[in-house]
Order: structure tokens, then C-alpha cells, then sequence
């Protein structure tokens, strides 16, 4: 893969080490969850994560989350809310940055452009070229439902 000179692992074990000084419970469980995350994942894989592997893991684990925040939100659990928010938080912190609502369209427009898309029936041609644009930057809900709008 591409010169990386930290792997997540690598960000993970040091944010760990400054949790663990700081005794900050939350974020330990946190790092811990994603450490063992990858390591599953790398088990799966059988090799050595590429940055593109440890975003799938990243946001699956954020997925994870805001699965949970809904079910928490909807049962009223107002302690275990602010947990899975703030580690959402902490999750995000080692994803790329996320796309700006603009950005998305701007990229959207681009894709569409390049592939040569005139109507709905090349929806999945659209998003097939976007995907790995936008992978863990943005949403892949909102992306096909601009993709949508932009085709009709």
C-alpha cells in the first residue's frame, strides 16, 4: 500500500498508552474495541491491513454505533447516549475527513460526468465509480440519494 508512516494500530497503541496515563475508561474501551477490531480483521484478510482495510474496519465500528445510539435514543438511555456520541467521537478522529454536503454533490457531479450517466438506469454505474471516492468521507445513504436526484 501507500507509504504510511503510523498505522491506525500504531495511532491506536499510543492513544491507548495516553488514556491509560489519563485513566480515561471511555476512551480505553474505545481503542481497545477498534484494536480488536482489526486484529479480526486482519485475521479474515489474512494479511497486514492497507489504510483502505483499516476504513472499512473504522467505519464499521461507527456503524456499530450509530446503530446502537437509535436503539439507546428510542429507549430513552440517556447515559449510554452521550457514551456511544463520545465514542463516535473518538472513532471519527482516525477516519479521513468527512465531505462537506457540497463536496459530495461536487463529486457526485464529477462521477456522473466522467461514466457518462444520463438517467436512473445508470444509478449503479454511478455509484460504483463513486464508492471508492467517497469511502469513509461520507455517507453512502445521502451519496445514492443525491446520485438519485441528479439522474432523474
Amino acid at each position: 500500500g501507500e507509504l504510511n508512516t503510523m498505522s491506525l494500530n500504531d495511532t491506536l497503541m499510543q492513544d491507548m498508552k495516553t488514556a491509560m496515563k489519563a485513566k480515561d475508561k471511555e476512551a480505553l474501551t474505545t481503542i481497545r474495541s477498534l484494536k480488536a477490531a482489526i486484529m479480526n480483521y486482519k485475521i479474515k484478510v489474512g494479511h497486514d491491513l492497507t489504510s483502505d482495510d483499516e476504513l472499512t474496519v473504522l467505519s464499521s465500528a461507527l456503524k456499530q454505533r450509530k446503530e446502537s445510539l437509535e436503539e439507546f435514543t428510542k429507549a430513552g438511555r440517556d447515559d449510554l447516549i452521550n457514551q456511544t456520541k463520545n465514542e463516535m467521537k473518538l472513532i471519527e478522529k482516525y477516519m479521513p475527513k468527512q465531505m462537506s454536503k457540497e463536496e459530495l454533490e461536487e463529486t457526485v457531479e464529477e462521477t456522473i460526468k466522467e461514466v457518462g450517466a444520463s438517467s436512473k438506469k445508470d444509478f449503479g454505474k454511478v455509484m460504483q465509480a463513486l464508492m471508492p471516492k467517497i469511502k469513509g468521507k461520507a455517507d453512502g445513504k445521502a451519496a445514492s440519494s443525491i446520485v438519485g436526484k441528479k439522474l432523474n
